[in-house]
C-alpha cells in the first residue's frame, strides 16, 4: 500500500515529466516554462531614504547589465490608477510591449519632496519618468489616468511610446 508522502511523490514527478515533454513538443526549456519570462515588467521598491538621483542611477546600472530599461514611477496606495496598473502587472497582463522595463516605485506621500529635488514631478499621478544618465529626470514622462477599469488600457500604449521614445 502506498502512503500519502508516496503518492504526492510520484504526483510531484509525473507533472514535472508533463511539463517537460509539453516542453520539448513546444520547443521551450522547462525553466522558461515554469518560471516567469525573465523580461516580464518588473516592480523594484525604492527605499525610503536616500538621494533619489543616487538610488535611479544605481537601479539603472543593474537593469543595464539584465538587459532592460528604467523608468522610475510614483504613485500612491490610494490612487485608482495606480493601483490597476500595478495589480494588473502583478497579475502579467500587461502587453509584451513593456516586457524587459523595471520600474523603479516610489510612493508619492513618502517620497514627494526628494522626488522633487531630483526633478521628478508631475500635477498628476501614476507618474512615469526615463531617467537621464545622472539619475535626475529628463523631462520624457507620463502622468495620470482615467479612474476606473479603463485604466490600464490607457496607461499601456501611453507607457509603451515612452518606452520606445530616446
Amino acid at each position: 500500500m502506498i502512503d500519502v508522502m508516496d503518492r504526492r511523490g510520484a504526483l510531484a514527478v509525473f507533472a514535472a515529466l508533463q511539463i517537460v515533454l509539453a516542453c520539448k513538443a513546444e520547443g521551450e526549456s522547462p525553466s522558461e516554462r515554469t518560471s516567469p519570462r525573465a523580461t516580464s515588467l518588473r516592480f523594484v521598491s525604492a527605499p525610503p531614504e536616500g538621494e533619489v538621483a543616487t538610488l535611479v542611477q544605481r537601479e539603472a546600472e543593474k537593469a543595464k547589465r539584465d538587459g532592460r530599461t528604467l523608468l522610475v514611477y510614483t504613485g500612491a496606495a490610494w490612487c485608482d490608477p495606480c493601483r490597476r496598473f500595478h495589480e494588473a502587472a502583478t497579475r502579467g497582463e500587461l502587453g509584451a510591449e513593456l516586457d524587459g522595463i523595471t520600474l523603479l516605485e516610489f510612493d508619492l506621500d513618502r517620497d514627494a519632496e526628494r522626488l522633487r529635488a531630483a526633478g521628478y514631478s508631475s500635477k498628476y499621478i501614476p507618474l512615469f519618468v526615463r531617467p537621464a544618465a545622472d539619475g535626475r529626470s529628463t523631462g520624457k514622462q507620463i502622468e495620470g489616468s482615467v479612474k476606473g477599469d479603463g485604466a490600464v488600457r490607457e496607461i499601456s500604449p501611453r507607457l509603451a511610446a515612452l518606452v520606445r521614445s530616446e
